[in-house]
């Protein structure tokens, strides 16, 4: 089976696990949010991986750098999509708490990612 190199990093395996859980759980967020938070949490769930795949394309270091730093963003704008979520209630205490564990997982990951894409810089 062929792979491309950012379909074996672990990295990218963990968020897209993160992204099936993501509309998993939001398929049960309120219909009148389904333009709001839902499709919100949902676009940075898929940025995180879609960010990580292009920049594993990359010729250089530093355009891999780039993109790994926006996909730890997207992470972040995840977990305020989760606190958020909580706080209205469209996601109870035990959802939240270990969908914002895995996505802080990740987002170390990504971190470290970064920080030895630009050590060789």
């Amino acid at each position: 089976m062929h792979k491309f190199y950012f379909e074996k990093m672990e990295v990218w395996n963990n968020a897209r696990v993160l992204v099936k859980e993501i509309y998993t759980t939001t398929s049960s967020f309120p219909d009148n949010e389904k333009f709001g938070i839902t499709n919100q949490i949902r676009r940075a769930s898929t940025s995180i991986t879609a960010n990580i795949a292009e920049g594993m394309s990359r010729q250089t270091d530093k355009e891999k750098s780039r993109f790994i730093n926006i996909s730890f963003s997207s992470c972040i704008e995840v977990i305020n999509f989760l606190i958020i979520s909580n706080d209205l209630g469209f996601l109870d205490n035990t959802d939240y708490e270990q969908l914002r564990t895995k996505t802080e997982s990740i987002s170390n990951q990504l971190n470290a990612l970064h920080k030895t894409l630009n050590s060789s810089i």
